[in-house]
């Protein structure tokens, strides 16, 4: 049983790599925890939809729903999720908690944990899609800094708990599971300056 997370920015083939990693599964539970899209209010969302499913083998199960380590923890078959983004924003709505950011907070980081131990627990393969979106400019309104503040721990939480973690960038993929962790990688000391780490000449 294997646990990878795969990050990426939009079209950035992310979701692509993440099928390819189950591409040889008989049996693959697809879950879908966005908000259902209503098609006559965004029909360019909806055919996006259908579109991404009807790309997917024959043998895939989709599962529209928002209880992700629900989905994670009790499967009996390899599950992709795709993707946290869209799960942060629909626990968001489902909460009506994007005008209070101290409950949004609460909120993602409860969902966070119970996710992580469902991870913990899985007893089938899990790939799961998320954004990165701490790349860019800072969001000009408070909803979207709570969400890309939100998404961003998120990322942190599950990349923590799972096995291998895979960047996506212009198609290209970067493992990411040998890197250091924060939490794991030594400060300077109390007496050494970024310029005294400086090579010098070599003589």
């Amino acid at each position: 049983m294997t646990t990878v997370l795969v990050l990426g920015g939009a079209r950035s083939g992310k979701s692509r790599y993440a099928e390819h990693l189950l591409a040889a599964e008989p049996a693959v539970r697809y879950v879908a925890p966005g908000p259902v899209p209503d098609a006559a209010a965004d029909p360019e969302w909806a055919a996006r939809v259908r579109e991404h499913q009807r790309s997917r083998p024959p043998g895939w199960e989709t599962v529209e729903t928002g209880e992700v380590p629900d989905a994670v923890r009790h499967a009996e078959v390899p599950v992709l999720v795709d993707c946290l983004g869209t799960w942060v924003t629909r626990l968001l709505d489902d909460a009506a908690a994007w005008e209070d950011r101290a409950r949004a907070e609460r909120l993602l980081a409860e969902a966070s944990r119970d996710l992580v131990a469902a991870l913990r627990a899985a007893r089938s393969h899990v790939v799961l899609v998320s954004n990165e979106t701490g790349l860019g400019v800072v969001p000009a309104t408070p909803s979207g800094r709570l969400f890309r503040d939100g998404l961003g721990r998120v990322n942190v939480a599950v990349a923590d708990a799972c096995e291998r973690v895979a960047l996506v960038v212009a198609g290209r993929v970067c493992e990411l599971g040998d890197q250091p962790r924060i939490a794991q990688t030594p400060g300077l000391s109390p007496h050494e300056s970024a310029t005294d780490r400086r090579p010098g000449p070599r003589g």
